[in-house]
């Protein structure tokens, strides 16, 4: 099973959610070589709720995952914290919703939960959480004090950080995990689909729910696989990114442009919507 560990399901947090882009999304994710993905949206991003709950609509429940057209999404979520960081949570898509509803009030800055805090919240549900890109600029996780950070489940090998300076990356993380005893996965930290495989890991089997996915992270069944191309796709996604958010800001409808004509979301399923 190939998973990406850390991928988002918007263009970007600011942006309204949009299921045509979604959709392309998620058909790009299976093409790029994926069988499976954590969902971790930002906390904060515009619509949280509405982008599960066109999941939810169009997908297939399996254990705690859920079967969009084939590719297999565990629910989770990404969470700032008041030290500065990131971080993933991973677990069935009910506990997600209600511990994003309970951070209603932390989900702007000066109001973000210190870590501590938000573990002890985390610590009420059945979720694996995770340092993500604990080495990334203006970050202080590895900082915060280790009886704190043995509370991890597990450490994110960052695709966008390994694009930038593998070897830093690498070695760090690397030495953070091996510190804490923790297992070092990884995630593309996609918002656009050309960023899917720059780093993926690959387990010895296909799992559907958490605790079994986590027992095959402590006994170290799986590799982490980094693409010739990772730097390369990083880059390339982040320019277009940026200008399709600039087509945005200008008025212009960004989905219809990366599309290039391609049949609206309500369109492919107004059949689906009739009945």
């Amino acid at each position: 099973m190939y998973l990406d560990f850390h991928t988002h399901g918007k263009l970007a947090k600011k942006l309204p959610f949009s299921p045509e882009y979604t959709h392309w999304l998620f058909s790009e994710a299976k093409n790029a070589g994926l069988d499976a993905l954590c969902l971790t949206e930002h906390f904060n991003t515009l619509g949280f709720a509405q982008v599960y709950g066109y999941i939810a609509d169009h997908a297939e429940p399996d254990g705690d995952t859920l079967l969009f057209n084939g590719l297999r999404i565990f629910p989770g979520m990404e969470t700032d914290i008041a030290e500065g960081g990131h971080i993933l949570s991973i677990g069935p898509m009910d506990a997600i919703l209600e511990l994003n509803r309970r951070l209603e009030p932390n989900k702007e800055k000066g109001h973000f939960l210190p870590f501590a805090q938000l573990m002890d919240l985390f610590a009420e549900y059945p979720v694996l959480v995770g340092a993500g890109h604990p080495y990334r600029a203006g970050g202080h996780i590895p900082e915060l004090p280790a009886r704190q950070l043995e509370r991890l489940h597990f450490l994110d090998m960052n695709g966008k950080d390994i694009a930038e300076d593998r070897l830093r990356t690498e070695q760090l993380t690397r030495a953070l995990g091996q510190q804490l005893h923790k297992p070092v996965v990884s995630g593309s930290d996609t918002h656009q689909a050309v960023q899917y495989g720059c780093i993926r890991t690959r387990f010895d089997r296909t799992v559907n729910r958490i605790p079994d996915l986590y027992l095959e992270m402590q006994a170290g069944r799986y590799e982490i696989c980094v693409s010739p191309e990772a730097a390369f796709q990083v880059k390339t996604a982040a320019l277009l990114k940026r200008a399709l958010k600039e087509i945005h800001a200008l008025g212009g409808d960004y989905v219809s442009v990366l599309l290039g004509g391609t049949p609206k979301w309500s369109e492919l399923h107004r059949d689906e919507a009739a009945e």
